[in-house]
């Protein structure tokens, strides 16, 4: 009888010190970390529990390093998760465990916005935090689709390049398909060309379509272009901004990206065109208007004749000089 009740003492015994150290476990867990504001720690792979832990406390977000393999263990088998974490002020054990094994890790953003260069394009990768680079390629002039594209901490360069011109060649394709056929965009590759001219020449949405009407209408009368972005582009090397005006000697380059001396479309695109002007190149407006120039106020006067056009011209000068235009003259 009392080998009896010795035994029902020590599971009783037992039974309390089990309780009480699964309530001492979780309290341990759940109990508010040290850290006072968020922290990033950056996790590599292949990274020990141990190594884990003492990352966390050296970055002030668990208070003991030795603790931490045993409560990894003892708290599932779900492995943890290497990247950069955003760990939450005071974030408890059981927080940040949860955290690594969801694989929360920091989604950081690039944006490549319309009408950049390749150049330029690679230029904001290199700036981009924690891309892995250096790209093993130079992407073709045109192919990549202006975005925001979302990475994590070590993803690489090509891999954003590939995504950027996957996403081109998909929505090219598509746009492609229910074009407006013109005998002067035969394929693909010159609606591209023709639309990062567009894309340079205009940043007003309205107007996209009637500057692709002009450019496709001077190509049929036999036109040169006679487009300022192309001679820039010529004149920068393919970076695609100078910083300065153009000069004569600019536009007397002998390049065949210069659309003053060369005729039709330069030989590849002048910048990365964005979906807005791909489309004003694939369904320009009706018009039959052959020249443009600026207004003054951030967009641009058409004409269907040179000596309208002139005219245009003339009153832009005027404007730029702070003059009265004959009419305003004659109003005074």
């Amino acid at each position: 009888m009392k080998t009896l009740l010795r035994l029902f003492a020590l599971l009783a015994l037992l039974s309390v010190a089990t309780v009480a150290a699964r309530l001492g476990f979780d309290a341990l867990v759940t109990a508010p970390g040290p850290a006072s504001s968020v922290t990033t720690v950056l996790l590599p792979r292949h990274s020990s529990s141990a190594d884990i832990g003492a990352r966390l406390a050296s970055a002030g977000v668990i208070a003991h390093a030795g603790w931490w393999p045993l409560l990894v263990r003892l708290s599932g088998r779900q492995p943890l998760l290497a990247g950069e974490y955003a760990l939450p002020a005071h974030a408890s054990v059981a927080s940040v465990l949860d955290m690594l094994r969801r694989g929360q890790v920091v989604v950081h953003r690039l944006t490549i916005a319309e009408g950049l260069t390749v150049l330029q394009s690679l230029d904001l990768l290199r700036q981009a935090y924690g891309v892995t680079l250096p790209p093993t390629v130079t992407p073709a002039e045109g192919s990549l689709l202006p975005d925001t594209y979302f990475y994590v901490y070590g993803d690489s360069a090509d891999d954003l390049l590939g995504r950027m011109q996957r996403g081109m060649t998909e929505f090219l394709q598509t746009a492609w398909g229910n074009r407006q056929p013109d005998p002067h965009l035969p394929d693909k590759a010159s609606a591209l060309v023709l639309a990062s001219i567009i894309e340079r020449e205009t940043a007003l949405a309205d107007e996209r379509p009637h500057i692709a009407a002009v450019f496709l209408n001077r190509l049929k009368e036999h036109m040169r272009l006679q487009s300022d972005p192309t001679v820039i582009y010529a004149v920068s090397h393919g970076q695609g901004v100078l910083a300065r005006p153009l000069s004569r000697a600019d536009l007397a380059a002998a390049s065949p990206f210069n659309s003053y001396l060369s005729d039709g479309l330069p030989p590849t695109p002048i910048c990365n065109p964005g979906r807005a002007s791909v489309m004003a190149a694939l369904h320009p407006a009706d018009s039959d208007d052959l020249y443009f120039v600026a207004d003054g106020s951030g967009g641009h006067i058409f004409a269907r004749s040179l000596a309208e056009h002139n005219r245009n011209v003339l009153r832009l000068r005027q404007i730029e000089q702070g003059t009265p235009s004959e009419g305003e003259t004659r109003r005074r």
